[in-house]
């Protein structure tokens, strides 16, 4: 226990430099900022303010993205709230009652509640992080690359499972990012690959220009196909601190709901993003009158936002402790981390403690900064959702040109992310979802450099994947679930849960 706490004051000790503290609320106030403009997601922003990151050092660097993504996760609840546009993919939920309590013109409890059960599940999930980091550290240190490449395959067994629409078109998106992440000049040989004699493909695919273009120049080409109609609440937002009926009808929600996103967030795959909506059923299973939720239930808000929340932060726990990131945020982190020179896994504790620690307690007074950004600022955002997209999405795809090139001065980059914008695009028409890609391309090149390990290591035989009770165990587990989730009836049930 008293190490637990030296961590913890040492992570403070790094969280509350002036800079840090004025990084991390950069980040929330950014974070809170795309959170709120339905359309800017926080991948295309933590895409697009990559380039910033370089002159930072790496603690400061991370506490800032870190920001960003939690920051989002409380911005997007604000406009589910007041415009019924969720801002964010895990808002959704929180439209479907927050927006009826806002027309009954109690959006200030909404908000309220929203904000409140949101930072007490940060917290919840803060130190959930700080008490398995050190255990599932030591865990990692028994892996070696037969492990770490089992356990890669399961995380892109669950990114598949848990990726919307059909199982095949995610093992597609995988697979062409995986493929994606061997452009370039071969570890070993130093032999060129899929390159076509292309001088600047021969370092690879830049992470940062991949990210933009599927995710930023892609998003805003999709924002444009549909017209968007805007329904900003007319009512007065009335009272922000919840009474004590709406405490007492909140209270539990916010605990289950503490709970489940902590959980599914550990999961690889988009765990993070099913919180909200597993905690919204259960709490409608739960409800004494389920026709109560999509009218204004305050525990339709409570419930979802804290899962939401918790996931959002628990999800930081297979990065930092064995450097997989469960979702499309988590490898954009990674990517961070790399350009930073520091390489995600088990030694980051060990070798960077304070960048660990700092991160961690960053996420705590991060999610402090955000109560005092988001409550008494609410009506200047209710305000910035009046700008309108055709003055927004100039000046988002002037920052991607000048952030992209300001990475390595290649005006070959602009021109690839308006490729790739292009292709994410179209990938987004056919029904594909892009993020799977990105964490095959994240994933890639490690699974290939572990792969090769353990081949030298076993002289080239495969056995050694089975023979390894870890590696085996943990291949087990991507098959079972490979084989459950191509299972008819509970396709049709995945493809039922994700129509809801």
């Amino acid at each position: 226990m008293g190490d637990f706490f030296s961590n913890l004051s040492l992570g403070f000790g790094v969280a509350l430099t002036p800079l840090n503290l004025g990084l991390a609320f950069l980040g929330c106030l950014v974070g809170t900022l795309i959170g709120v403009l339905p359309g800017v997601g926080p991948i295309a922003t933590i895409a697009m303010l990559l380039p910033i990151t370089f002159g930072l050092d790496p603690t400061g660097a991370l506490i800032m993205l870190a920001g960003i993504y939690y920051g989002a996760q409380y911005g997007g609840s604000t406009t589910a709230i007041l415009v019924n546009i969720p801002g964010e993919a895990t808002s959704v939920v929180t439209a479907l009652d927050g927006h009826q309590m806002a027309r009954q013109g109690r959006a200030g409890v909404a908000l309220g509640i929203a904000a409140i059960g949101s930072f007490f599940a940060g917290t919840v999930a803060t130190l959930v992080i700080a008490a398995l980091g050190v255990p599932l550290t030591g865990l990692a240190l028994i892996f070696g690359p037969t492990e770490y490449f089992s356990l890669m395959v399961m995380g892109l067994v669950f990114a598949v499972v848990l990726a919307r629409g059909s199982i095949l078109k995610a093992i597609a998106m995988i697979l062409v990012g995986i493929l994606l992440s061997t452009v370039g000049t071969d570890l070993e040989t130093g032999e060129e690959r899929m390159t076509f004699g292309l001088p600047i493909l021969s370092d690879g695919i830049d992470f940062a220009v991949l990210a933009m273009g599927i995710f930023g120049i892609a998003e805003i080409m999709r924002n444009l196909d549909h017209t968007e109609h805007r329904d900003v609440v007319r009512q007065a937002i009335g009272r922000l601190l919840p009474n004590k009926e709406d405490f007492r009808q909140s209270y539990k929600p916010v605990l289950r709901g503490t709970f489940i996103g902590a959980i599914l967030g550990i999961l690889p795959g988009n765990g993070a993003v099913l919180g909200p909506f597993a905690a919204y059923t259960l709490e409608k299973k739960l409800a004494k009158d389920p026709s109560r939720f999509g009218r204004g239930a305050i525990e339709g808000v409570a419930g979802p936002e804290s899962a939401n929340n918790a996931g959002a932060q628990t999800s930081f726990i297979p990065l930092l402790t064995l450097g997989i990131p469960p979702n499309a945020v988590m490898a954009l982190m990674v990517g961070a981390m790399t350009i930073h020179g520091i390489i995600p896994g088990p030694q980051v504790m060990t070798k960077n403690p304070t960048l660990f620690w700092g991160m961690i307690a960053s996420m705590w007074v991060g999610n402090l900064m955000l109560l005092v950004i988001n409550l008494p600022l609410v009506g200047m955002w209710v305000r910035l959702l009046k700008v309108p997209y055709r003055l927004l999405f100039p000046a988002i795809l002037m920052f991607c040109c000048i952030g992209i090139y300001s990475i390595n001065s290649l005006p070959t980059d602009v021109m690839f992310i308006g490729l790739f914008g292009f292709v994410g695009y179209m990938l987004i028409k056919f029904g594909f979802e892009p993020a799977p890609m990105l964490l095959g391309f994240v994933l890639g090149k490690l699974m290939e450099e572990n792969l090769r390990r353990a081949l030298i290591i076993s002289r080239g035989s495969l056995e050694t994947f089975i023979e390894r009770p870890i590696s085996a165990g943990l291949l087990a587990v991507a098959a079972i679930l490979l084989v459950i989730a191509l299972l008819p009836s509970i396709r049709k049930g995945r493809d039922e849960v994700f129509t809801e």
